[in-house]
């Protein structure tokens, strides 16, 4: 793949000065190209490995053309690279977070963030939709996930039946959302530009105020409160909060629709790691958000003792081996620490969980497969009759997923929780 886009930038562009592949889940080169006299920096975006996406990588494009063309601060777009299937934009200065910025910077940069979210949000739908942006997001993420499914998925089909019984009046809001919101770079003062917008479509604009919430855990955005009075002020409506808090639970299951089938099936070069700890972490917030909107506080959860068992001391030596290394071997090095964490307490793990479904059941499945198949089962005939009950009992199934996947205290399994509304 390198060699064609390589081919492709100096047969398009020009002469190629620097090629270098991202280290990642997700194909991507940055180059620098000369053009008459001029070193273009760029960045080449492929398409996924273990998820086709709910837009093809055409909308991306689509979407960033559209909006570079109304003025919306984004990475100008040089051209589509059929093999490799993947465009060439801009590579844009300034930085992703707020590392060395102050608290004032911080909130100055959020206001320009604002500022361009209101003026997307201004647009024209009509001839968006006309050249080809699309819409209904959970639609396409529930639609792969059906066509995709491997097994039994029972909080998954829970936290959908949720929703289907709970659906939301957007009482005729529509615009252009970004949907995956606050991933940009920025210099400290203003946005540089918005980045990433691969899930870009026609939606309600507050989903564009919830999605966000998910990455401050780890970006650090400021006061959630603060940023919706300043929209509020920036785009003259108001913001609807029992609105972005349906959007925001919604939002937190897209991961676990995404790579339900890479967890199951993982297809060569997926980032299997990568992906648990996304879908653990985001199952986290999805039960934490239907629990707030329920009303219920989550106990904190026991977990057993790490017992050890005759591959501890193989277990021990593959970590340590895989322990530096490239992008890869870092992959491999993080799936052999959950792989020891599950011998040390996954047997305990999954007995808990079937001694929880022996106390909802009435009955203890054999294995843990009978019982996610079991739980699903009941989930499905259950149609919201033991919300509450159930929020309790995946919260527990949650954590102790979450905790399996590296030592304690170890960064894979730390749980770091979203701002309350």
């Amino acid at each position: 793949m390198d060699e064609q886009v390589a081919a492709w930038l100096t047969d398009n562009i020009g002469p190629v000065r620097r090629l270098e592949r991202q280290a990642r889940w997700r194909p991507v080169w940055f180059a620098d190209v000369e053009r008459d006299g001029e070193v273009l920096e760029l960045c080449v975006r492929g398409d996924r490995t273990d998820f086709p996406g709910i837009y093809p990588l055409e909308h991306e494009m689509l979407v960033e053309q559209l909006l570079d063309e109304r003025d919306i601060p984004v990475a100008s777009v040089h051209g589509w690279i059929d093999e490799p299937r993947a465009f060439v934009i801009d590579r844009v200065g300034g930085q992703p977070d707020f590392a060395g910025c102050t608290e004032a910077q911080r909130d100055a940069v959020m206001d320009d963030y604002l500022r361009i979210l209101a003026e997307l949000h201004a647009l024209d739908v009509a001839p968006l939709e006309a050249a080809g942006v699309q819409r209904d997001g959970m639609g396409g993420y529930e639609r792969w996930y059906r066509s995709s499914k491997k097994r039994p998925d029972p909080f998954l089909e829970f936290c959908l039946g949720w929703l289907r019984r709970h659906p939301l009046d957007i009482k005729s809001r529509e615009s252009l959302v970004v949907w995956d919101s606050g991933q940009f770079h920025h210099d400290g003062e203003r946005i540089v530009a918005v980045l990433d917008l691969e899930l870009a479509h026609i939606g309600d604009p507050l989903m564009d105020l919830a999605a966000f919430r998910m990455r401050d855990t780890i970006v650090g955005y400021g006061d959630f409160k603060r940023m919706y009075a300043k929209y509020e002020e920036l785009s003259g409506t108001e913001v609807d909060l029992e609105a972005i808090q349906h959007h925001h639970f919604a939002f937190t299951l897209s991961n676990q629709l995404a790579f339900h089938s890479a967890l199951a099936e993982p297809p060569p070069g997926s980032d299997y790691m990568t992906n648990l700890q996304w879908c653990n972490e985001t199952n986290l917030f999805a039960v934490e958000a239907l629990a707030d909107l329920l009303g219920l506080d989550l106990a904190p959860v026991d977990l057993p003792e790490p017992e050890v068992s005759p591959a501890a001391v193989p277990a021990a030596h593959l970590v340590q081996a895989l322990r530096s290394g490239d992008y890869e071997q870092r992959t491999l090095f993080r799936l052999a620490r959950h792989l020891q964490r599950v011998d040390e307490i996954g047997r305990q793990c999954v007995a808990a969980d079937l001694d929880d479904l022996d106390a909802l059941l009435g009955h203890r499945p054999a294995t843990w497969q009978q019982g996610d198949q079991a739980l699903e089962d009941y989930v499905l005939a259950d149609d919201g009759a033991h919300d509450e009950a159930l929020v309790h009992l995946f919260h527990r199934r949650l954590w102790r997923a979450h905790q399996l996947m590296g030592p304690a205290g170890s960064a894979m399994t730390t749980h770091h929780p979203i701002q309350r509304f």
